[in-house]
């Protein structure tokens, strides 16, 4: 967001050999938007021409963000045809793919889950602003996903506001109709990403997100480093 994702081959394949040998599997290395007027670095598109020029382990597993609402507000095409136009290749570099989702948006796209798993792709539904949600809302949209090919749902702490009773709270719910795996995304605004992603794996929790530094939107995500200490076998 601060460097408009822009950065250089260099920085990145040292970020990609870091990550390998410490032991983390999976990366997400950027976003995959439509192509735009204004000038915006290779992450925001991470199109395979840009990762066939990157030195990615072999084993080490790439992901890359879509939002929901660019697919949906793009008008030129259907829903259908825009997935399409971001994912043209049946099977890239690209091991998984996450869809950010707001709550009202996962009807009008969930069924995109079907086409990215017959590429090949992990598919995850990143659930964004989750903190103000009721019992009935986390209940009815966990079910929705739960009939489609999703593996991982994730949702996020957008506004860092969540308590650990929180974390506990949107999990038992999204359990309720939900029985694959579960990831949270935390934000550091109140310094309780940590906590909140600690209680996440004492409730089951299966994928813990992480930043270098903690850089992100805003205050940042939980720091990388810190899962490492307290998490690498």
């Amino acid at each position: 967001y601060y460097n408009n994702w822009d950065f250089s081959h260099k920085l990145i394949n040292d970020y990609l050999k870091s990550i390998y040998f410490s032991g983390i599997e999976y990366v997400e290395l950027g976003f995959r938007s439509f192509d735009q007027e204004t000038y915006r670095g290779p992450c925001a598109y991470t199109k395979d021409s840009f990762l066939q020029k990157l030195n990615i382990p072999k084993k080490l597993k790439i992901g890359v963000m879509i939002n929901a609402s660019e697919i949906i507000s793009n008008s030129k095409n259907k829903l259908n045809l825009n997935i399409k136009k971001l994912f043209p290749e049946k099977k890239d570099r690209i091991n998984f793919v996450r869809l950010a989702c707001h709550f009202h948006e996962v009807e009008k796209v969930v069924y995109v889950s079907k086409f990215l798993k017959s590429r090949g792709y992990k598919v995850m539904f990143n659930l964004m602003q989750c903190a103000d949600k009721s019992e009935i809302e986390l209940q009815h949209v966990s079910k929705v996903i739960s009939n489609f090919p999703v593996d991982v749902l994730y949702f996020a702490d957008s506004m860092g506001s969540m308590t650990s009773e929180k974390t506990s709270f949107i999990i038992k719910n999204l359990k309720k109709n939900w029985s694959k795996e579960i990831g949270i995304h935390a934000h550091d605004n109140m310094l309780r990403a940590f906590t909140n992603t600690d209680q996440a794996i004492s409730d089951g929790v299966n994928w813990i997100d992480g930043t270098v530094n903690g850089m992100g939107r805003g205050p940042g995500n939980i720091k990388t480093e810190y899962l490492l200490i307290n998490y690498s076998n």
